[in-house]
């Protein structure tokens, strides 16, 4: 599913799996997310973080399957 313009993808993981090994991956998305914040006007180096999470209520078995007894019994009166 590589773009045609590309090396065989074997080659393109080849480098990459060298480059990740190396720490070369990691340097290079540091220097690029510093960069690019300077070019905004921000600090190159984040002062606070943001976690966004979704929850999902499960039972204690888990798993989509599972329903509450009140979700159960809407769905047996069809509302």
């Amino acid at each position: 599913m590589m773009p045609s313009d590309l090396p065989h993808w074997k080659t393109v993981y080849h480098y990459f799996r060298l480059w990740k090994k190396s720490g070369f991956i990691e340097r290079l998305h540091t220097t690029l997310r510093e960069k690019t914040r300077v070019q905004v006007g921000r600090n190159p180096y984040p002062t606070a973080g943001s976690v966004d999470s979704q929850s999902v209520k499960t039972s204690e078995k888990g798993g989509s399957g599972v329903m509450t007894g009140a979700r159960k019994s809407r769905v047996a009166k069809g509302t």
